[in-house]
């Protein structure tokens, strides 16, 4: 006789995405994502606003991922929620209804670590999804964090190398900032690149200790050298706009690279998978696809619906917590640094 799915409600809140999913199992049976715009006036991510809008979006992001998963709440088995690393007002909030929703169902309740789920994304049974097979070398690229790590089971992970300041989407975001682009401009820089130089303007890539990265001084350089140019011409960003974005790219994108070539040979591993919302850049993708056969590689790119903050990688995390028993506490406390 088989037996019945394990059927979760997961709940994202880390940052200025509120997300929700449902899965049965590792099937995806809704992923839903109420993003923040209000930022974009900022330039950034301004915290205080980011909980008080996942307080008004939080219940009708829910309902919604129950509407589309077909399930009423009391066919839940278990409730997830991101634990941490994020904006510690954005986590409580994702915390605190889901901790008051499984104690009103009495479902077991599952804290993941958001890094965690941004790898284990690729665990999600689903056509187009590849399933890498232990041990590998996980990197996640997002805007706050850039790791490098030696994934040797579904939980037990070990950080090679970071970011020594700043993460690969942030000095995507502040050097779009300078160049007059809207926030998140990762995106943006992307779509300009495409039609522009990527060798046309050269900027420096650090040669850091061990596998650690560093971002801060590319974006030190790249905000002199657009100071310079415009004292010379003030329609120098305009005019070089597409090349300028190509030639950013390239370099924040062959910083991690580099830093990836050297983990994978010294450590032996020949399967790179890839998390967080830079791995949406199509020149990350297209330089680690072109290093494939070179190097022997086998590359794990989630689908683009899993790039950025959402629950559905909360919720497989979760879905391999119940299968070692690993059961949270209500007294568990949200952590913006959460380490693995």
């Amino acid at each position: 006789m088989l037996s019945k799915p394990e059927l979760i409600l997961a709940i994202e809140s880390s940052c200025d995405d509120t997300a929700a999913a449902v899965l049965s199992d590792r099937k995806v049976l809704s992923n839903c994502i109420a993003n923040q715009t209000i930022h974009q006036a900022y330039g950034g991510v301004v915290p205080e606003l980011a909980s008080r809008a996942h307080q008004s979006k939080i219940i009708p992001v829910v309902d919604q991922a129950l509407v589309q998963a077909n399930i009423d709440k009391n066919e839940l088995t278990a409730i997830a929620y991101t634990q941490g690393p994020g904006l510690l007002g954005s986590l409580l909030v994702g915390s605190a209804f889901a901790k008051s929703l499984a104690l009103s169902l009495n479902l077991p309740l599952i804290p993941i670590n958001h890094m965690q789920g941004h790898l284990l994304v690729h665990f999600i049974e689903e056509e187009g999804i590849a399933t890498p097979h232990f041990p590998f070398l996980g990197v996640t690229v997002s805007g706050g964090h850039t790791q490098l790590v030696l994934v040797k089971e579904y939980f037990d992970m070990e950080i090679l190398g970071t970011t020594l300041d700043d993460a690969i989407g942030e000095a995507f975001d502040k050097c779009g900032k300078r160049m007059g682009l809207d926030y998140p401009s990762g995106p943006q820089i992307d779509k300009l690149a495409q039609t522009g130089d990527p060798n046309k303007f050269q900027f420096p890539i650090p040669n850091m200790e061990g596998y650690h990265v560093s971002y801060s001084g590319v974006k030190t350089a790249f905000t002199n050298f657009i100071h310079k140019e415009t004292q010379i011409n003030a329609r120098f960003i305009s005019d070089n706009l597409n090349d300028l974005c190509a030639s950013l790219q390239f370099t924040l994108v062959q910083i991690i690279l580099n830093k990836i070539e050297q983990v994978a040979k010294e450590y032996h591993l020949n399967q790179i998978v890839i998390g967080g919302g830079v791995a949406a850049n199509s020149e990350l993708r297209q330089q680690l696809k072109a290093r494939e056969e070179r190097h022997q590689w086998k590359v794990f790119l989630p689908p683009l619906k899993y790039t950025t903050d959402n629950a559905a990688m909360i919720g497989i995390a979760a879905y391999y917590k119940l299968q070692k028993k690993q059961i949270g506490a209500f007294t568990d406390s949200s952590q913006a640094r959460l380490k693995y």
